[in-house]
């Protein structure tokens, strides 16, 4: 089985990255969060760090790219290129408003004959490994009939399905059924993304389909960053090695943040998934949520690693 870490913006970059490899490890491929190339510029300076070779060595790292606009994915892709890449993601599935008014992300998928022409240019264009991570459609599950005939028509590199609609966003259970119309009809190899939040989630999957070989963790990892070493091994995640992935995830952000506020924004972030890594109670997460200095943090924190245990 290969196992591959989501990209989710704002907490998934290389500081994260680098803190999980080190203390977990056992993600075959990273994907990074989504550079969005405009007219201007291909990357911000936050989308190059994070895709520059020094700051992702030892991982298997995939950009992950979101845009409309052939030219623009071309050229990102040529300057991953000269960064070492050889395999590039384009994004399908992201069901922000913002992103999706735009015609990007799970946007695209409405737009059939453009994103038809738009994957002709660029795999036409493209040197790389192109794979795709996608949504089943816009508003409904029957539009993933139509949208794995057009992925079928191009040397897809791998097909990362995340069965929900755009308009599901992350409500209701991912559509196993049209999850197995993917996993059956197309060409490309088949990675499956989506709720695996518990060992029992990935037993179920594989009960399922027990020929799939990939599985993206997106919310489980976060929620329990022990999970891929607790499914793969059976190891349960120690109190010391969580503390120690907190701590360097802390140390970047201090290092490379300015202002309490900017770190424990990043932060709160994190324990919003985190948190249920512990059999915690309401009240020290209300604390960590309206902590406003990092000494204050500080004290928090070590309550929580000393007075509450964790789920396993």
């Amino acid at each position: 089985m290969n196992y591959y870490m989501a990209p989710l913006e704002g907490i998934t970059g290389y500081l994260f990255r680098n803190a999980y490899e080190r203390c977990f490890g056992g993600i075959d491929k990273y994907f990074t969060p989504f550079i969005s190339p405009n007219q201007k510029r291909i990357c911000r300076t936050r989308e190059r760090n994070d895709v520059l070779p020094e700051h992702n060595q030892g991982m298997k790292v995939v950009p992950q790219i979101l845009t409309n606009q052939s030219e623009l994915f071309i050229k990102t892709v040529e300057y991953l290129n000269n960064l070492g890449y050889d395999e590039v993601n384009l994004n399908l599935g992201c069901p922000v408003g913002t992103v999706v008014s735009k015609k990007k992300g799970s946007g695209f998928l409405g737009e059939k004959e453009k994103l038809k022409e738009f994957l002709s240019e660029i795999y036409d264009s493209c040197d790389s490994k192109i794979s795709i991570k996608t949504r089943i459609g816009l508003k409904e599950a029957e539009e993933f009939n139509e949208l794995l005939d057009i992925f079928n028509e191009f040397p897809v590199y791998e097909l990362i399905i995340h069965p929900r609609t755009r308009e599901d966003y992350y409500k209701n259970k991912p559509d196993l059924v049209a999850f197995k119309k993917g996993y059956n009809c197309s060409k490309a190899k088949v990675c499956y993304n989506g709720d695996i939040f518990l060992k029992e989630d990935y037993q179920h999957l594989i009960s399922r389909f027990p020929e799939l070989n990939s599985i993206m963790f997106g919310r489980g990892i976060l929620r329990y960053p022990g999970l891929v070493s607790f499914i793969k091994d059976g190891n349960v995640m120690k109190k010391e090695t969580l503390m120690e992935f907190h701590n360097k995830i802390y140390e970047s952000y201090k290092h490379h943040l300015y202002g309490d506020k900017t770190v424990l924004f990043k932060m709160k972030e994190l324990w919003s998934y985190m948190i249920h890594s512990f059999q915690f109670d309401s009240g020290i997460e209300k604390r960590i949520k309206k902590a406003q200095k990092l000494l204050e943090y500080d004290d928090i924190i070590r309550e929580l690693f000393s007075g509450y245990e964790l789920i396993l």
